[in-house]
């Protein structure tokens, strides 16, 4: 809807207005934030600036396109998610996992919820969340740092400032014991999903839980070289962490069972796994592997202007974007008792949500 129009760019107009002046735009949700961004010549900066601040103030929001725009979300629902078993079963175990907390509801929301949206609701959700004081502005590249934030600042000045409202996020209470979900659905092969809350950077435990999941992760990892490769009882495995959420979120592990193999038999492999790092740190030599990769992929990323600007605003929803400047120095810190540590802290039976996907024959 932020692209049909405001009152000085009419319909259809604002990504056409990029492209012409050699730029590109788009937008995209997570579970914390929307970003919308333009990657542009930065003599031409000055007009996204213009066309941004014009539809925080002056969306249009025309109930045809609310209504059509609704079904094109309800569709991209469908496909993604429920014709999709593997991602109907992280959806199904995040919302197991979470009670209260709003990482409970799915980004893209529940189809109860999309066929239940009014044009008076997205209204009201515009007023109360485009607004300036709940906006980042990040601009990264060939500029004049004084003069853009002199435009910036011109182009909002009208736009207004949020309507009063609680924001008051409700803390997960501490799980009390293991929770299940079985899902049946058509698919051609079972799924096995483990889920630990963990805290997110800038805890102190963050980086070695990121650590943690680079020696358990990748075809070189623990869990690939035990499982796939020797003992031959899984297709893939895997383990993952995102250290970057606003709210402290999940450690995943899990994979597919090969043929022959069924869910809880490699359930209770990994756990043999998990035992294993729990006794034994891992190897000096090990970790400084996954450091290594960790830390080529981050400086790497930065060689794009546009991912520079991504994570000043992803680190700027963490409390402050100059946390960049910790998360290697954080990381470089991390040692093997460190790995072993977390492993202990918090890959719990007790406190784990499994997910298991159960195939069943086409109707």
């Amino acid at each position: 809807l932020m692209f049909k129009g405001s009152k000085n760019y009419p319909p259809k107009s604002f990504s056409l207005i990029v492209q012409r002046n050699g730029g590109i735009d788009n937008a995209f949700t997570t579970k914390d934030y929307t970003m919308y961004y333009e990657t542009m010549p930065s003599d031409r900066l000055s007009l996204a600036i213009k066309m941004e601040a014009d539809r925080m103030k002056n969306l249009l929001l025309k109930e045809e396109d609310i209504l059509t725009e609704r079904q094109v979300v309800m569709e991209e629902r469908r496909l993604r998610y429920e014709d999709d078993p593997e991602s109907l079963l992280y959806e199904e175990v995040k919302a197991a996992a979470f009670k209260v907390h709003p990482y409970h509801n799915p980004v893209i929301g529940w189809m109860s919820h999309l066929k239940g949206i009014t044009p008076e609701d997205l209204r009201a959700h515009y007023r109360k969340y485009y607004c300036k004081d709940n906006a980042f502005v990040v601009v990264a590249g060939d500029v004049l740092p004084q003069e853009i934030k002199r435009q910036i600042e011109e182009a909002f000045s009208g736009a207004p400032s949020c309507e009063p409202h609680d924001e008051y996020v409700p803390e997960e209470p501490p799980q009390q014991g293991q929770r299940r979900v079985y899902l049946k659905k058509e698919a051609k092969l079972p799924y096995l999903l483990m889920a630990f809350k963990v805290p997110s950077f800038p805890h102190e435990d963050s980086m070695a839980l990121e650590a943690l999941a680079g020696v358990l992760n990748g075809k070189s990892g623990r869990l690939y070289r035990s499982l796939v490769r020797e003992k031959q009882i899984a297709l893939e495995v895997f383990a993952s962490y995102d250290s970057l959420s606003r709210d402290g979120f999940l450690f995943f592990i899990g994979g597919t069972p090969k043929s022959g193999v069924s869910p809880e038999e490699l359930e209770k492999a990994l756990w043999e796994e998990i035992r294993r790092i729990k006794q034994h740190p891992p190897q000096e030599r090990e970790l400084q592997k996954v450091i290594n990769q960790t830390e080529s992929s981050f400086l790497m990323g930065q060689d794009s202007i546009f991912f520079q600007a991504e994570l000043v605003g992803m680190f700027q929803v963490l409390g402050n974007w100059r946390l960049m400047d910790r998360y290697l120095e954080d990381l470089r810190k991390v040692h093997p008792e460190d790995v072993q540590k977390v492993a202990n802290k918090y890959l719990i039976k007790e406190h784990v949500t499994v997910g298991v996907l159960e195939p069943v024959e086409a109707k």
